[in-house]
């Protein structure tokens, strides 16, 4: 896809290689933005993801930079994804749970302040290309889960960079920032176009945009191949399923695949069941 550039639609966007973040770099582009890519490694068990952004930006002939944030890493360990199998001092290895994303044992997945520390990094890099937003792509399916993916926060952290970055400020197009009913229409130096959207918007809109799925990682074991069992791979096999629902009830003509490949393909459905019934 080519880039066609408009003077006030430069993002900084946060593409970890998953579902939601390769689809919103791919949404921005589509609308017009310059879009610098920029990931995380934090010594995430899948850190494999940073392989599938780099993919990305490299057919989307997109700059792309990877942040190095292992050196935060025993410090920010007691959680199931940055928890490596070598307990540090007062920690312990945590598996990644099986199940439902919105369960309870999801929490293990929490990074102590993971998305603080990553967006704020990221406007650095957007104040000094002079950058006019930072885009991120939280959903409202992470709100249960992630204190840090809620519109409260995003919010929050949006007043505080304008605070302290004088003369950075919001020139983008989006539609302003709602937090608790109320819409916010001041200078937000924040993109989140799913924040108030579901997984399997996303999932649809990928499919609008022609995302190749198999070309992003969901999995938070980061193995060979995607579990099917944790947390975010029943997510997206939901997600997915859903979207294609939809999908073929509005163009049943064009019939659309996830060709990603799975070490379990039927226990999202009882994990969805069961949450459905317990929920």
């Amino acid at each position: 896809m080519t880039q066609t550039p408009q003077s006030n639609r430069y993002a900084i966007a946060v593409v970890s290689g998953g579902l939601d973040s390769v689809t919103m770099m791919y949404d921005l582009v589509s609308q017009g933005y310059q879009v610098d890519m920029l990931s995380f490694n934090y010594g995430q068990r899948h850190k494999k993801e940073l392989y599938f952004a780099a993919v990305h930006a490299q057919m989307m002939d997109l700059k792309h930079d990877i942040v190095d944030l292992t050196g935060l890493t025993h410090l920010i360990s007691n959680s199931a994804l940055t928890s490596d199998g070598m307990p540090y001092e007062g920690t312990h290895d945590i598996e990644v749970p099986d199940g439902h994303y919105a369960e309870e044992t999801m929490k293990l997945t929490v990074v102590p302040n993971r998305n603080m520390i990553m967006l704020s990094i990221a406007a650095g890099v957007a104040i000094n290309r002079k950058a006019t937003t930072v885009a991120a792509a939280m959903h409202s399916g992470d709100h249960f889960i992630y204190p840090d993916c809620r519109p409260q926060f995003i919010f929050a952290l949006g007043q505080a960079l304008l605070a302290g970055n004088e003369g950075f400020h919001n020139f983008n197009l989006d539609e302003p920032v709602e937090v608790d009913g109320r819409k916010y229409g001041a200078a937000m130096p924040l993109t989140t176009p799913y924040l108030y959207k579901s997984k399997a918007d996303i999932a649809y809109k990928a499919f609008e945009l022609g995302v190749p799925l198999h070309l992003t990682w969901s999995c938070y074991k980061g193995g060979d191949n995607h579990c099917g069992r944790c947390g975010t791979c029943v997510e997206r096999l939901e997600a997915i399923d859903a979207a294609k629902f939809s999908w073929a009830q509005n163009d049943p003509d064009f019939i659309v695949e996830d060709t990603t490949y799975y070490d379990d393909t039927e226990f999202w459905k009882t994990a969805t069941a069961k949450e459905n019934v317990d929920g």
